[in-house]
């Protein structure tokens, strides 16, 4: 007779035992079938290509094997996933071609195929840590070297390295011509790099964790801070959902014009409370902007002393017909502004905020005239609705 309580145990070995089964079905492939068939393509091409020329190049010994079987192993990194560590050139040539030295060196010393092919194998796999060039299929190079017997260090030279370097540079050529970038230098974090907000992790972070998880990721250090960002990114977007920059940004525009005398800009921005004033044309198109820190600039007024009789000389009126400081608006304001459109997600100004700099973004709307602006206020709130 069946208890329950046997009932229950059976239910929860048969769970456990269907997660630990699951573990071993792997995850799908994030990738579109044009890249799957790049991929394919790329290694008909590169073995084709190392194929026939080693043939060409071993045609004077016919003992001499002018292609070996770790290539195929190769052509599947290179070609298959060109930005990992494990498929840059040094990590193919450099590691095919140590993994045959050690394995040559292990077939002379050993004369045991066993052992000698394990022996190769593990100091192959150390030889490549040390040397920062591993590569998967240069432990199969290792052990090829000790089953086909290759007790000359010249099977290293020809077929091993040969065979690597013109794999290679057909995965240069390839890979280049299709769009991956081939060696995929492992590229620095850009701080500008769309909705990256810096204050979420830093690089540090990335590495304190790294070293705390004491593997061999098949990524580079660089791509993985940047997929975090993107991902962290996306959250943000997701977040805000469809939130345009006409949903948040102040209507009620204060502007002036090119040829605004300084004293009266400088009175708006006092009587408002701004810290910028957007310069439009006479159809309303913005032409720069006006900030504290453009009159700061002109005058002078990084040095405290006489901080206020500069300014009030600055931005008095000049009652003579020529005058040696400026005298309009147009003289001191920003030219370069940047500007987004109105019906623009509000999540993509993030970057301009966070780490450009940009306390004012002047919104712009048909035919480029200005219908607002957004505030470093503004978009914080937007956040803050966002997230709550």
């Amino acid at each position: 007779m069946t208890t329950p309580t046997s009932e229950a145990t059976s239910s929860s070995l048969a769970t456990r035992l269907s997660h630990w089964l699951s573990a071993f079905w792997p995850a799908p492939v994030q990738v579109n079938a044009q890249e799957r068939l790049r991929g394919v393509v790329g290694a008909v091409l590169g073995v084709l290509f190392a194929a026939c020329l080693s043939r060409l190049f071993g045609e004077g010994d016919p003992a001499v094997p002018w292609l070996v079987a770790p290539i195929g192993a190769s052509a599947v990194l290179v070609f298959g996933v060109p930005a990992s560590p494990l498929a840059q050139p040094w990590s193919v040539v450099g590691g095919n071609t140590v993994s045959a030295l050690v394995g040559i060196a292990c077939a002379n010393l050993i004369h045991e195929p066993a052992v000698a092919g394990a022996v190769a194998v593990s100091l192959a796999i150390a030889a490549m840590f040390s040397l920062r060039c591993l590569h998967p299929p240069g432990g199969a190079m290792a052990l090829i070297a000790v089953l086909t017997h290759a007790t000359g260090f010249h099977w290293a030279v020809f077929p091993a390295l040969t065979n690597s370097a013109l794999l290679v540079a057909a995965g240069i050529a390839y890979n280049s011509a299709t769009g991956r970038r081939y060696p995929h230098v492992q590229a620095p974090v850009r701080p500008g790099t769309p909705g990256a907000p810096p204050a979420r992790f830093s690089s540090a972070d990335i590495d304190v964790v790294l070293s705390r998880y004491n593997q061999v990721l098949d990524i580079s250090r660089g791509d993985l801070e940047n997929l975090l960002q993107a991902a962290e990114m996306e959250a943000y977007r997701r977040q805000l959902g469809e939130i345009r920059c006409a949903d948040i940004m102040s209507r009620e525009l204060i502007s002036v014009e090119f040829g605004t005398s300084l004293q009266d800009a400088w009175t708006l921005l006092r009587k408002h409370g701004v810290k910028a004033l957007p310069v439009v044309d006479k159809l309303n198109r913005i032409v720069g902007i006006l900030t504290l820190a453009d009159f700061m600039r002109h005058a002078k007024l990084d040095l405290h002393e006489g901080f206020g009789e500069r300014l009030r000389d600055f931005i008095k009126r000049t009652t003579t017909m020529h005058s040696d400081k400026p005298e309009v608006v147009g003289q001191i304001m920003t030219r370069q502004v940047r500007v987004a459109s109105a019906d623009r997600h509000v999540v993509e100004l993030m970057p301009l905020f966070s780490e450009g700099g940009h306390h004012h973004i002047p919104i712009i709307g048909e035919k480029n005239r200005l219908v607002g602006i957004i505030t470093q206020s503004d978009f914080v709130k937007a956040l803050h609705r966002a997230v709550l």
